[in-house]
Protein backbone atom coordinates (compact mmCIF):
# COMPACT_ATOMS: atom_id res chain seq x y z
CA UNK A 1 0.00 0.00 0.00
CA UNK A 2 0.86 3.75 -0.52
CA UNK A 3 0.39 5.99 2.28
CA UNK A 4 -0.03 9.43 1.02
CA UNK A 5 0.38 12.15 3.81
CA UNK A 6 -0.67 15.35 2.63
CA UNK A 7 -2.95 18.19 1.33
CA UNK A 8 -6.17 18.41 -0.15
CA UNK A 9 -7.41 21.37 -1.80
CA UNK A 10 -9.76 22.66 -4.29
CA UNK A 11 -8.02 24.16 -7.53
CA UNK A 12 -9.69 27.09 -9.51
CA UNK A 13 -7.62 27.40 -12.66
CA UNK A 14 -8.04 30.27 -14.69
CA UNK A 15 -6.55 30.50 -18.46
CA UNK A 16 -4.84 33.39 -19.20
CA UNK A 17 -3.29 34.81 -22.45
CA UNK A 18 -0.27 35.82 -20.44
CA UNK A 19 0.38 36.23 -16.62
CA UNK A 20 -0.18 39.37 -15.20
CA UNK A 21 2.54 41.87 -14.11
CA UNK A 22 2.11 43.51 -10.85
CA UNK A 23 -0.61 46.01 -10.81
CA UNK A 24 -1.81 44.48 -14.17
CA UNK A 25 -5.69 42.82 -14.57
CA UNK A 26 -5.90 40.22 -17.12
CA UNK A 27 -9.53 38.51 -18.24
CA UNK A 28 -9.35 34.81 -18.35
CA UNK A 29 -9.13 33.64 -22.33
CA UNK A 30 -11.77 31.03 -21.21
CA UNK A 31 -13.95 29.58 -18.26
CA UNK A 32 -12.49 28.99 -15.18
CA UNK A 33 -12.45 25.46 -14.08
CA UNK A 34 -12.58 24.54 -10.18
CA UNK A 35 -11.03 21.01 -9.71
CA UNK A 36 -10.01 19.13 -6.65
CA UNK A 37 -6.64 19.25 -6.15
CA UNK A 38 -3.22 19.78 -3.85
CA UNK A 39 -0.48 18.23 -4.16
CA UNK A 40 -0.88 15.17 -1.45
CA UNK A 41 -4.60 14.65 -3.51
CA UNK A 42 -2.70 14.38 -6.92
CA UNK A 43 0.24 12.27 -5.77
CA UNK A 44 -2.43 9.89 -4.06
CA UNK A 45 -4.67 9.91 -7.20
CA UNK A 46 -1.65 9.47 -9.86
CA UNK A 47 -0.06 6.75 -7.92
CA UNK A 48 -3.98 5.01 -7.41
CA UNK A 49 -4.25 4.96 -11.45
CA UNK A 50 -0.86 3.72 -11.79
CA UNK A 51 -2.53 0.67 -10.27
CA UNK A 52 -1.60 1.08 -6.52
CA UNK A 53 -3.67 0.65 -3.66
CA UNK A 54 -3.56 4.20 -1.96
CA UNK A 55 -4.61 5.77 1.41
CA UNK A 56 -4.62 9.35 2.02
CA UNK A 57 -4.26 11.23 5.36
CA UNK A 58 -4.78 14.73 5.76
CA UNK A 59 -7.34 16.90 6.86
CA UNK A 60 -10.32 18.78 5.19
CA UNK A 61 -12.73 21.31 6.09
CA UNK A 62 -16.14 21.31 7.01
CA UNK A 63 -18.04 22.11 3.38
CA UNK A 64 -18.47 21.84 0.21
CA UNK A 65 -14.81 22.02 -0.52
CA UNK A 66 -14.25 19.12 1.62
CA UNK A 67 -16.86 16.86 0.66
CA UNK A 68 -15.62 17.38 -3.02
CA UNK A 69 -12.04 16.40 -2.27
CA UNK A 70 -13.73 12.94 -0.19
CA UNK A 71 -15.76 12.15 -2.95
CA UNK A 72 -13.11 12.35 -5.70
CA UNK A 73 -10.95 10.74 -3.87
CA UNK A 74 -12.94 7.69 -3.22
CA UNK A 75 -14.91 7.82 -6.67
CA UNK A 76 -11.30 7.12 -7.71
CA UNK A 77 -10.53 4.35 -5.61
CA UNK A 78 -8.39 5.63 -2.90
CA UNK A 79 -9.42 5.13 0.86
CA UNK A 80 -10.30 8.29 3.17
CA UNK A 81 -10.60 6.71 6.19
CA UNK A 82 -7.53 8.41 7.15
CA UNK A 83 -8.85 12.29 6.47
CA UNK A 84 -10.11 14.05 9.46
CA UNK A 85 -12.22 17.16 9.68
CA UNK A 86 -10.70 20.42 10.90
CA UNK A 87 -12.17 23.83 11.75
CA UNK A 88 -10.73 25.46 9.16
CA UNK A 89 -11.75 25.66 5.40
CA UNK A 90 -10.49 23.29 2.67
CA UNK A 91 -7.59 24.41 1.50
CA UNK A 92 -7.77 26.41 -1.80
CA UNK A 93 -5.50 27.04 -4.71
CA UNK A 94 -5.49 29.62 -7.33
CA UNK A 95 -3.66 28.23 -10.32
CA UNK A 96 -3.24 30.81 -13.97
CA UNK A 97 -2.46 28.68 -16.61
CA UNK A 98 -0.70 30.55 -20.07
CA UNK A 99 -1.01 30.06 -23.82
CA UNK A 100 2.04 28.21 -23.17
CA UNK A 101 0.89 25.59 -21.05
CA UNK A 102 2.75 27.30 -17.78
CA UNK A 103 1.63 28.01 -14.84
CA UNK A 104 1.88 29.74 -11.26
CA UNK A 105 0.41 29.04 -8.64
CA UNK A 106 -1.32 30.62 -5.37
CA UNK A 107 -2.28 28.51 -2.28
CA UNK A 108 -4.38 28.87 0.62
CA UNK A 109 -3.13 25.80 2.70
CA UNK A 110 -6.31 26.24 5.40
CA UNK A 111 -7.43 22.86 6.95
CA UNK A 112 -4.05 21.36 5.70
CA UNK A 113 -2.15 22.98 8.78
CA UNK A 114 -4.05 21.26 10.87
CA UNK A 115 -3.00 17.69 9.41
CA UNK A 116 -1.00 15.67 12.27
CA UNK A 117 1.67 13.22 11.67
CA UNK A 118 -0.67 10.73 14.41
CA UNK A 119 -3.67 10.35 12.28
CA UNK A 120 -1.37 7.66 10.39
CA UNK A 121 -0.85 4.85 12.85
CA UNK A 122 2.53 3.03 13.50
CA UNK A 123 0.74 -0.12 11.94
CA UNK A 124 0.70 1.13 8.49
CA UNK A 125 4.60 1.86 8.39
CA UNK A 126 5.73 -1.82 6.86
CA UNK A 127 8.45 -2.55 4.51
CA UNK A 128 5.79 -3.87 2.41
CA UNK A 129 4.70 -0.10 2.07
CA UNK A 130 5.70 3.16 0.65
CA UNK A 131 5.16 6.58 2.53
CA UNK A 132 4.90 9.50 0.19
CA UNK A 133 4.93 12.93 1.60
CA UNK A 134 5.07 16.79 0.04
CA UNK A 135 5.53 20.24 2.33
CA UNK A 136 1.71 21.83 1.77
CA UNK A 137 1.31 20.31 5.05
CA UNK A 138 3.21 21.93 8.67
CA UNK A 139 6.76 20.04 8.23
CA UNK A 140 7.13 19.19 11.71
CA UNK A 141 3.95 16.85 10.80
CA UNK A 142 5.64 15.51 7.89
CA UNK A 143 9.04 15.44 8.97
CA UNK A 144 7.69 12.99 12.14
CA UNK A 145 5.69 10.59 10.05
CA UNK A 146 9.04 10.19 7.37
CA UNK A 147 11.34 9.48 10.75
CA UNK A 148 8.41 6.81 12.15
CA UNK A 149 8.04 5.06 8.79
CA UNK A 150 11.56 5.21 8.25
CA UNK A 151 11.90 3.63 11.58
CA UNK A 152 9.55 0.59 10.70
CA UNK A 153 11.00 0.10 8.07
CA UNK A 154 8.82 1.83 5.19
CA UNK A 155 10.28 2.74 2.20
CA UNK A 156 10.02 6.67 2.63
CA UNK A 157 9.31 9.56 -0.44
CA UNK A 158 9.41 13.13 -0.26
CA UNK A 159 8.71 15.63 -2.80
CA UNK A 160 10.04 18.73 -1.02
CA UNK A 161 7.45 21.27 -2.86
CA UNK A 162 6.99 24.03 -1.84
CA UNK A 163 10.83 24.51 -0.88
CA UNK A 164 11.44 24.26 2.19
CA UNK A 165 14.47 24.96 4.04
CA UNK A 166 15.03 20.58 5.17
CA UNK A 167 17.02 20.48 8.25
CA UNK A 168 19.92 18.12 7.08
CA UNK A 169 19.05 15.49 9.82
CA UNK A 170 16.02 14.99 7.81
CA UNK A 171 17.54 13.55 4.91
CA UNK A 172 18.46 10.56 6.53
CA UNK A 173 14.87 9.74 6.62
CA UNK A 174 14.52 9.91 2.95
CA UNK A 175 14.67 7.23 0.61
CA UNK A 176 14.39 9.24 -2.42
CA UNK A 177 13.59 12.68 -2.81
CA UNK A 178 12.02 14.31 -5.93
CA UNK A 179 12.74 17.93 -6.32
CA UNK A 180 12.50 20.34 -9.54
CA UNK A 181 15.40 22.93 -10.83
CA UNK A 182 14.24 25.43 -8.82
CA UNK A 183 13.48 23.09 -5.44
CA UNK A 184 17.33 21.60 -5.72
CA UNK A 185 19.34 24.93 -6.22
CA UNK A 186 17.68 26.03 -3.13
CA UNK A 187 18.61 23.11 -1.30
CA UNK A 188 21.65 22.83 -2.34
CA UNK A 189 22.45 26.27 -1.15
CA UNK A 190 20.56 25.28 2.07
CA UNK A 191 22.94 22.45 2.89
CA UNK A 192 26.65 24.30 1.47
CA UNK A 193 26.54 22.03 -1.79
CA UNK A 194 27.98 24.54 -4.54
CA UNK A 195 27.37 24.94 -8.36
CA UNK A 196 24.08 25.06 -10.51
CA UNK A 197 23.76 21.80 -12.64
CA UNK A 198 21.11 20.10 -11.92
CA UNK A 199 22.69 17.12 -12.21
CA UNK A 200 26.05 17.61 -9.87
CA UNK A 201 23.53 18.94 -7.07
CA UNK A 202 21.85 15.85 -7.21
CA UNK A 203 24.66 13.90 -7.09
CA UNK A 204 26.27 15.83 -3.77
CA UNK A 205 22.85 15.72 -1.94
CA UNK A 206 22.55 12.12 -2.93
CA UNK A 207 25.84 11.83 -1.44
CA UNK A 208 25.18 14.35 1.67
CA UNK A 209 21.68 12.19 2.43
CA UNK A 210 22.89 8.47 1.53
CA UNK A 211 19.68 8.35 -0.77
CA UNK A 212 18.50 9.03 -4.46
CA UNK A 213 17.83 12.23 -5.48
CA UNK A 214 15.61 13.22 -8.75
CA UNK A 215 15.19 15.85 -10.48
CA UNK A 216 13.03 16.85 -12.57
CA UNK A 217 13.65 19.29 -16.19
CA UNK A 218 10.16 19.80 -17.53
CA UNK A 219 10.51 19.38 -21.26
CA UNK A 220 14.33 17.99 -20.85
CA UNK A 221 13.28 15.01 -18.88
CA UNK A 222 15.25 14.33 -15.27
CA UNK A 223 18.13 13.19 -13.38
CA UNK A 224 18.92 11.21 -10.29
CA UNK A 225 21.52 10.25 -8.74
CA UNK A 226 22.08 7.59 -6.07
CA UNK A 227 24.69 6.25 -3.93
CA UNK A 228 27.71 8.23 -6.42
CA UNK A 229 26.06 7.19 -10.13
CA UNK A 230 24.20 9.64 -12.20
CA UNK A 231 21.46 8.70 -14.64
CA UNK A 232 19.26 10.57 -17.01
CA UNK A 233 16.19 10.27 -18.84
CA UNK A 234 14.16 11.89 -21.71
CA UNK A 235 10.65 13.42 -21.64
CA UNK A 236 7.57 11.99 -23.14
CA UNK A 237 7.25 14.57 -26.34
CA UNK A 238 3.90 15.19 -26.19
CA UNK A 239 1.70 18.75 -27.71
CA UNK A 240 1.45 20.17 -24.01
CA UNK A 241 -1.99 21.41 -22.75
CA UNK A 242 -1.06 22.43 -19.20
CA UNK A 243 1.97 21.50 -17.14
CA UNK A 244 -0.01 21.84 -13.81
CA UNK A 245 -0.10 18.28 -12.40
CA UNK A 246 3.18 16.84 -14.07
CA UNK A 247 5.32 17.04 -11.34
CA UNK A 248 2.76 15.62 -8.33
CA UNK A 249 2.07 12.50 -11.55
CA UNK A 250 5.99 11.68 -11.50
CA UNK A 251 5.95 11.56 -8.11
CA UNK A 252 2.78 9.07 -7.48
CA UNK A 253 3.65 7.05 -10.45
CA UNK A 254 7.20 6.61 -9.24
CA UNK A 255 5.75 5.40 -5.81
CA UNK A 256 3.55 3.40 -7.07
CA UNK A 257 6.25 1.20 -9.55
CA UNK A 258 8.47 0.52 -6.55
CA UNK A 259 5.56 -0.28 -4.14
CA UNK A 260 4.44 -2.71 -7.50
CA UNK A 261 8.09 -4.13 -7.26
CA UNK A 262 10.03 -2.10 -9.80
CA UNK A 263 13.46 -1.25 -9.63
CA UNK A 264 14.02 2.39 -9.13
CA UNK A 265 14.97 3.01 -12.51
CA UNK A 266 12.19 1.22 -14.34
CA UNK A 267 10.03 3.57 -11.77
CA UNK A 268 12.03 6.49 -12.84
CA UNK A 269 11.09 5.60 -16.51
CA UNK A 270 7.43 5.10 -16.11
CA UNK A 271 7.80 8.07 -13.80
CA UNK A 272 8.28 10.09 -17.25
CA UNK A 273 6.20 8.97 -19.02
CA UNK A 274 3.83 9.21 -16.74
CA UNK A 275 4.32 12.66 -16.26
CA UNK A 276 4.50 13.38 -20.02
CA UNK A 277 1.19 11.79 -20.44
CA UNK A 278 -0.31 14.50 -17.87
CA UNK A 279 0.35 17.18 -19.77
CA UNK A 280 -1.93 16.51 -22.47
CA UNK A 281 -4.78 17.33 -19.84
CA UNK A 282 -6.09 20.72 -18.23
CA UNK A 283 -5.63 20.52 -14.51
CA UNK A 284 -3.75 19.10 -12.21
CA UNK A 285 -5.98 15.36 -12.03
CA UNK A 286 -7.60 15.36 -15.33
CA UNK A 287 -4.66 14.30 -17.94
CA UNK A 288 -3.59 11.77 -15.21
CA UNK A 289 -2.21 8.46 -16.76
CA UNK A 290 -4.00 5.23 -16.19
CA UNK A 291 -1.21 2.06 -15.97
CA UNK A 292 -2.33 0.66 -19.23
CA UNK A 293 -1.58 4.84 -21.36
CA UNK A 294 1.80 4.16 -19.42
CA UNK A 295 2.67 0.78 -20.71
CA UNK A 296 1.78 1.78 -24.16
CA UNK A 297 3.41 4.69 -24.35
CA UNK A 298 6.71 3.00 -22.89
CA UNK A 299 8.76 2.63 -25.65
CA UNK A 300 8.78 6.43 -26.61
CA UNK A 301 11.41 7.29 -24.62
CA UNK A 302 14.64 5.16 -23.39
CA UNK A 303 15.08 3.59 -20.34
CA UNK A 304 17.09 6.03 -17.96
CA UNK A 305 20.75 6.02 -19.19
CA UNK A 306 24.11 6.38 -17.00
CA UNK A 307 25.18 9.76 -17.23
CA UNK A 308 28.81 9.78 -18.17
CA UNK A 309 31.69 11.38 -15.31
CA UNK A 310 32.97 13.27 -18.15
CA UNK A 311 29.71 15.08 -19.83
CA UNK A 312 28.73 16.13 -15.92
CA UNK A 313 32.04 17.82 -15.36
CA UNK A 314 32.57 19.89 -18.03
CA UNK A 315 34.53 22.36 -15.24
CA UNK A 316 37.01 19.65 -14.04
CA UNK A 317 37.90 19.66 -17.98
CA UNK A 318 39.06 22.56 -18.03
CA UNK A 319 40.58 23.19 -15.10
CA UNK A 320 42.65 20.00 -16.49
CA UNK A 321 42.94 20.95 -20.19
CA UNK A 322 43.72 24.73 -19.71
CA UNK A 323 46.73 24.07 -17.33
CA UNK A 324 48.06 20.69 -19.59
CA UNK A 325 47.43 22.67 -22.94
CA UNK A 326 47.27 27.14 -22.65
CA UNK A 327 47.52 27.18 -25.88
CA UNK A 328 44.68 25.76 -26.83
CA UNK A 329 42.35 25.83 -24.40
CA UNK A 330 42.81 29.70 -23.40
CA UNK A 331 42.98 30.58 -26.63
CA UNK A 332 40.07 33.80 -27.08
CA UNK A 333 36.56 32.29 -27.29
CA UNK A 334 37.53 28.93 -25.56
CA UNK A 335 35.95 28.13 -22.88
CA UNK A 336 35.79 24.57 -22.52
CA UNK A 337 36.61 20.98 -23.59
CA UNK A 338 33.81 20.69 -26.47
CA UNK A 339 32.99 17.18 -26.06
CA UNK A 340 34.55 14.21 -24.12
CA UNK A 341 35.97 12.96 -27.57
CA UNK A 342 37.97 15.98 -27.80
CA UNK A 343 38.90 15.57 -24.21
CA UNK A 344 40.34 12.06 -24.97
CA UNK A 345 42.39 13.29 -28.14
CA UNK A 346 43.88 16.06 -26.52
CA UNK A 347 44.60 13.79 -23.23
CA UNK A 348 46.47 10.88 -25.40
CA UNK A 349 48.70 13.34 -26.90
CA UNK A 350 50.62 14.35 -23.41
Amino acid sequence: MIIVFGSLNIDVVMPVGHFPKPGETVLCAADYLSRPGGKGANQALAAARAGAKVAMVGMVGDDSFGRRCLNNLKHQGVMVSGVALSERPTGCATIAVDAEGENFVIVAPGANLDARSDQAPDEVFTAKNVILAQMEVTPSETFSVLARARGRGAVTILNPSPAGKLPPEILKTIDYLILNEVEVLQLAQHLGIAGADPALLAKGIAHFGSLGCIVTLGDKGSVAARKDVLFAVSSLPVEVVDTTGAGDTFCGVFAACLQAGHDWLNALHRASVGAGLSCLGLGAQDGMPFREDIEKNLARVAPPRRRSYIRSHTWVMRVVCSSRYPAVFNAPGRSSCQSPAEFSRISSLG
